[in-house]
């Protein structure tokens, strides 16, 4: 008898490498707000057409003006697709379970794509609604399953860096959004900006069929879905066998049929009853929740500051070129903050206490910073303390999402992520655009409006610093419901990287 060493995978080395699938999901997150903010770029969103005094009247540009919509209606525009994404995320996060995720991410990019390109066919005001709520429906898998699946192969060490890197595109993807957007709407149409992206993203909806599945670690719907092949086959065996033997074969089928449709049944009670046990055991995550709370206060500020920015830089200082500096601004800040924030992470250690202090201290000085920044009566001012402002603010991004991540059970990470986008869009972006928009309706002056806004930043490092003195336990590591083997306990090795098992072979 001998023992040699069988490679359970091909002995060429895979081209999807941890890196790789970084780099495609950060292309793909960037294309999402990319689209985010376009729409919020006034090449795009355009503004209302006006009339003088003296009866000299100029028409309307973009979706606002070919659509006359309101502030109101036009803050609700860019909220519209948090409404496909607040409904879609549980359930996406809820079939992660029993789905492989990266198919299920297949899925709703196919239908962020045919969603984005019918926005560029929109005729009114609800059509391109709609069509919004759809692109927020096909978003909605990508952004709850994504930072698992980079949290399972980033290396120890860099675990935060990562997710730095990922979140990056956040920012990086708005301010490129109000360039693009900037630039289409001026050089071409609207919609052709909405057109191109569906392009964009085509081949990354095929990517997710084509390509070999992926497993999150403490899942393995692969096995699972074999032992009930394997089980169902038995079955079968069995009936087909009394079927030789029987002559009440019409009977016995429709017992079989009642008794299939009695387990789904079950099947889909339990499913329902693990997703309610699995949302109480985020609920009363103390760490969790202060966690999301932060986020949600954080968020609403971001949110508009996101869509309106370009406006209010533009009526406040005159800035004729807002959505280019806006967009180079967010750009630089967004970059370097988000990276900045999970490499000083990793280098104080990362822990869920350190990321509360790094949450707390950064958003406390960048609050600081953005609102005297609109006390200056002088542009450059102003954009020298905002930048300063936007580049702390921006340091959030890592710790905020390691902790989404570590502080609940592995098999929880892809609902933890989908209620927190859940939580900060419904409590954050999603009102605040269009209450911005009616603040700025009752008060006309944008100056005030922004001042307002974020003062809120204030009272969100104030719960993320109550969060440094709360029990936490980073659970990364611990068994998922009895659904980890002792192989997928392990996260040394990145799920991508191919296994080699150890073999007996007899002679």
């Amino acid at each position: 008898m001998a023992s040699s060493l069988v490679p359970l995978s091909a002995p060429h080395p895979s081209w999807f490498t941890p890196k790789r699938l970084l780099v495609i999901f950060c292309v793909i997150n960037m294309l999402n707000y990319v689209d985010r903010g376009t729409i919020a770029s006034n090449g795009v969103n355009g503004s209302l057409g006006t009339c003088t005094s003296s009866g000299t009247c100029t028409s309307g540009s973009g979706i606002q003006g070919e659509f006359n919509l309101n502030n109101f209606e036009d803050g609700v525009l860019s909220s519209a697709f948090m409404v496909g994404l607040l409904v879609a995320s549980p359930i996406f996060a809820s079939l992660s379970k029993s789905v492989n995720p990266f198919r299920l991410i297949g899925v709703g990019l196919s239908v962020w794509t045919l969603a984005t390109a019918g926005c560029g066919f929109s005729f009114n005001f609800w059509s391109i609604t709609i069509c919004r709520m759809l692109v927020g429906v096909g978003e909605a898998s990508f952004i709850s399953l994504a930072a698992p699946f980079i949290d399972d192969n980033a290396p120890i060490a860099q675990k935060t860096a990562w997710l730095a890197i990922f979140y990056m595109c956040i920012p990086t993807g708005y301010a490129l959004g109000y360039v693009y957007g900037g630039l289409v709407g001026t050089y071409l149409n609207w919609r052709f900006a909405f057109w191109v992206e569906a392009i964009l993203m085509l081949p990354f909806a095929v990517l997710g069929f084509v390509m070999k599945p992926l497993n999150l670690k403490g899942f393995a719907p692969a096995e699972s879905k074999q032992a009930l092949i394997s089980e169902e086959t038995d079955v079968q065996e069995v009936q087909d066998t009394d079927a030789l033997n029987d002559s009440a074969k019409p009977t016995k089928e429709k017992f079989s049929h009642m008794f299939s449709k009695m387990k789904c049944t079950c099947i889909d009670l339990n499913q329902f009853s693990r997703f309610i046990k699995d949302m109480k055991a985020l609920l009363v995550d103390k760490v969790y929740v202060v966690n999301v709370l932060g986020y949600c206060a954080y968020n609403f500020v971001l949110g508009a500051y996101s869509y309106w920015g370009p406006k209010a830089g533009y009526k406040i200082y005159n800035i004729s070129d807002a959505d280019l500096i806006f967009g180079g601004i967010t750009i630089v800040c967004g970059i370097l903050g988000t990276l900045a924030g999970g490499y000083v992470l990793d280098l104080m250690k990362s822990t869920i206490p350190n990321a509360f202090k790094l949450l707390s201290v950064t958003t406390f000085f960048g609050a600081i910073f953005c609102f005297t920044a609109f006390c200056f009566q002088n542009m450059y001012a102003f954009l020298a303390f905002f930048s300063v402002g936007e580049l702390l603010v921006f340091a959030i991004q890592g710790p905020v999402n390691y902790i989404c991540l570590h502080c609940v059970n592995p098999s929880l990470r892809p609902l933890s992520m989908a209620i927190s986008t859940v939580s900060i869009h419904i409590f954050g972006d999603v009102p605040s655009s269009p209450l911005v928009g009616v603040l700025q309706d009752a008060i006309n002056n944008w100056r005030e409006t922004s001042l307002i806004l974020t003062s809120i930043l204030f009272p969100a490092a104030g719960i993320w610093f109550t969060g440094i003195f709360l029990h936490s336990v980073d659970r990364f590591n611990e068994d998922s419901e009895g659904q980890v083997t002792e192989v997928d306990r392990s996260n040394a090795t990145p799920l991508l990287e191919p296994r080699v098992a150890e073999t007996s072979l007899f002679c």
